[in-house]
């Protein structure tokens, strides 16, 4: 799992694609694919084999930040396409909504991403929606707790919460993850955690942990929104520079989907 294109393959497992698609992070949650291919189809139309469905991953991200109110930033280019998906890896690598402060901090770690990055590549949470079922234990199970709710849930946003996932109710139900400004990229989200307003776990953590560096930058975030958009910009650069695929490695594949 890398910058290489790798969460746009189909699962295949006759050419050894297993697929990211499935595993619990993205099942039912990620969504646009077929934006990805107009795109491809687009740019085959004009110089095929020349633009890789990685770069144009990594250009989409910033154009949809950049439309939905900032920052923008410059996009390195010359990636090249992976010919497998491993789910193993996404499974242990993406972030869980149940994930402690270490293991968040570790799983950004193994790819030279900081504390700094962390908080504020969280903060793209300020829009995109989250199922239900990540966050019912929260609300209804924490700790294993039948009844109990997180305590570090503002009282009435837990119950606008369990409004809108009831207990037993659908677990594909989406809410909000800034419930301030749902389709804005602004630094409502940092606001809503110092409210103890965080809908995941993890995200609400970054603010109600111990560790005081971390709370710091919530807070600086929170205060200070072309701060948080300078750092977000530069940590975006940084995780596009993530086990990338250059020269002739990989392949540019003609269809995003599935390799040449």
């Amino acid at each position: 799992m890398g910058c290489d294109g790798s969460v746009l393959l189909d699962a295949a497992p006759a050419d050894g694609v297993e697929g990211e698609k499935g595993v619990l992070q993205n099942a039912n949650s990620l969504d646009g694919f077929e934006v990805i291919d107009d795109i491809n189809t687009a740019l085959d139309n004009v110089c095929p084999g020349i633009v890789s469905c990685a770069d144009i991953l990594a250009i989409a991200a910033e154009i949809s930040v950049s439309l939905a109110g900032r920052p923008s930033w410059d996009v390195l280019l010359g990636r090249r396409d992976g010919r497998t998906s491993n789910s193993a890896d996404a499974a242990a690598s993406l972030p869980l909504g149940g994930d402690s402060l270490d293991i968040l901090t570790s799983k950004f770690s193994v790819h030279n991403l900081d504390t700094t990055d962390l908080v504020a590549l969280s903060g793209a949470h300020t829009f995109g929606r989250v199922q239900c079922v990540v966050i019912t234990n929260r609300l209804y199970n924490f700790s294993g707790n039948n009844g109990q709710f997180d305590p570090s849930i503002e009282p009435e946003f837990l119950q606008t919460l369990r409004r809108q996932c009831p207990q037993g109710g659908s677990g594909t139900t989406r809410v909000n993850l800034d419930s301030t400004s749902p389709d804005s990229f602004d630094n409502d989200y940092f606001k809503n955690l110092q409210n103890n307003r965080g809908v995941i776990e993890s995200d609400q953590i970054l603010f109600s942990s111990t560790g005081a560096h971390i709370v710091s930058l919530v807070n600086r975030f929170a205060e200070n929104q072309s701060e948080f958009f300078r750092n977000f910009a530069t940590s975006m650069v940084k995780m596009g520079n993530v086990r990338t695929l250059r020269g002739t490695e990989g392949e540019i594949r003609r269809d995003c989907r599935r390799i040449n």
